[in-house]
């Protein structure tokens, strides 16, 4: 069966602004290369690492005449409008391709997707290297859809969703299908060759405004000494220097980091690993952090989210500022950058707040810091919280995080997001920031360098995005009337299980 997987052009501000750092799409080379070896002509057009128009986007789909079209995006909500535009064009142009939609939101939305966008045949729900390889088989063979679990299609022209998939336990039964990009197309941190990979998947933690727990059930990873040999290949065949680990937590387990690092160690490649973890496992590993930097571990994302307590109990983020900033202070011992993340946009905020927290962000010294504002996705704790608070960004392209959508009580936009530009300036401007611009490590100072450098573009984007782009409303629809109800376990056949603990 040629098959053609599709990633289409995103309008966050992230794909726009940092028009030379792109990473490759890793949901759609996960399931190429399954796809490959169960005998599948697989082709990848990545159409968001150039931008191009839609129009183009329809060309090069007609031109490659594949029998199927696979297409996921990693910002999955707010891609959406443009998946749902771009397949309809697809349709009308390849009336017999069958369209095929992947990733969180048709996963959480396949009723929704499956009724106002009837061009689309099927959706893969969750995990996809099993489920887009089965479906593919069913397809190409002519076998009923029923018997293929974890997808979703119109039986009897209603949407129907078949059993959820089984969870993989081997991560590393599933090859990534590198084979189908060019590396020379990928960089990150300034033109270094870059690619994205997944030690694990999940998260073990319940953190009210996040769905890993739901879109993956449990905690697994690889193994530690095959996926510092992947990455050590990637180096010595492709030129790699950045590993982007998309993990949510690829700490989790103490062991299985340490055997990872020990592997990485043992490889003696000059790769550098950045990613996302939780301050309480910085902590927790305080030490091994010597092993974390011979690993190549250049940066962490601490999702800090907030440096006030009560925010952090009522999001259940289990952490305290106390651990944070010890996480921040034991990374910076060892030469390793932290970025922090610091979310506004809770309902009941005021001035005092914003003030509060930009100096407990000024204690904490992070050596980066990127502000996100509260988004609310159903399929989370965090929106039966919010379903009654008033939508003031109805455009589905602006739930990026990098948005304001929801009204808060006390402050109007413009208040909100001046707010927001204020802390970034003083955040990055404060003299012991521009010191690290002098490190004494090449690779911290080269770091610091491009991410001031990105910095001050998307900073300057985002006020002209707020000022002449921006579709607000000030007579939005509530977040239940916009999305409908929150899925609760019961709706939603991917909600957590209990499990014995990963091993």
């Amino acid at each position: 069966m040629r098959i053609l997987l599709l990633n289409p052009p995103h309008t966050a501000i992230g794909s726009r602004c940092v028009p030379d750092d792109h990473l490759p799409p890793l949901g759609l080379l996960s399931i190429g290369g399954p796809l490959i070896d169960a005998g599948h002509h697989v082709e990848l057009h990545d159409a968001d690492s150039i931008d191009q128009p839609l129009p183009d986007i329809v060309d090069e789909v007609v031109k490659r005449a594949p029998d199927a079209v696979l297409i996921g995006h990693t910002g999955s909500t707010s891609a959406h409008p443009t998946v749902a535009l771009l397949t309809r064009r697809i349709r009308e142009r390849l009336p017999t391709a069958r369209l095929v939609y992947g990733g969180v939101f048709p996963t959480y939305h396949w009723k929704e997707v499956l009724t106002e966008e009837p061009q689309v045949d099927a959706i893969v729900r969750g995990e996809g290297e099993v489920t887009a390889v089965k479906l593919m088989n069913a397809l190409e063979q002519g076998t009923p859809l029923l018997d293929v679990r974890g997808i979703a299609f119109r039986r009897l022209g209603v949407p129907f969703a078949t059993p959820e998939q089984e969870m993989i336990i081997d991560l590393d039964a599933h090859r990534t299908g590198w084979e189908l990009i060019d590396f020379d197309r990928y960089h990150y941190w300034g033109k270094k060759r870059a690619v994205v990979m997944q030690f694990s998947r999940g998260c073990p933690h319940l953190c009210n405004y996040c769905g890993q727990r739901g879109f993956w059930t449990r905690w697994r990873h690889r193994s530690p000494k095959k996926f510092a040999q992947e990455i050590a290949r990637l180096h010595r065949e492709h030129g790699v220097e950045i590993v982007n680990l998309a993990d949510e937590n690829p700490t989790s387990q103490r062991k299985a980091w340490k055997e990872f690092c020990e592997a990485m160690i043992a490889e003696n490649v000059d790769v550098e690993i950045v990613g996302s973890t939780r301050a309480g496992d910085i902590v927790r590993d305080a030490d091994l952090l010597h092993l974390y930097k011979k690993a190549g571990v250049s940066r962490f994302l601490l999702g800090t989210e907030s440096t006030d307590e009560a925010t952090l109990q009522k999001i259940k983020k289990g952490s305290t500022t106390a651990v944070d900033m010890e996480a921040i202070r034991l990374l910076r011992k060892h030469d390793i950058l932290s970025l922090a993340t610091w979310v506004v946009g809770f309902e009941e905020e005021t001035a005092k707040d914003y003030w509060r927290g930009f100096r407990q962000l000024l204690t904490a010294d992070p050596d980066q810091v990127q502000l996100l504002y509260v988004t609310p996705h159903r399929w989370t704790g965090f929106f039966e919280e919010a379903k009654k608070r008033r939508v003031i960004q109805t455009d589905v392209r602006r739930w990026d995080y990098k948005h304001q959508v929801l009204a808060t009580k006390h402050l109007p936009p413009w208040l909100v997001i001046t707010f927001v530009k204020a802390m970034e300036v003083g955040m990055q401007l404060r003299p012991r920031a521009w010191t690290r611009l002098f490190h004494h490590d090449k690779k911290i100072r080269d770091a610091q360098r491009w991410y001031y450098r990105i910095g001050r573009g998307v900073w300057f984007f985002e006020w002209k995005n707020w000022l002449f782009n921006e579709s607000r409303t000030s007579d939005g629809p509530t977040v239940e009337e916009m999305w409908g109800k929150a899925q609760v376990h019961e709706e939603f056949p991917l909600a957590p299980r209990k499990h014995k603990k990963a091993a």
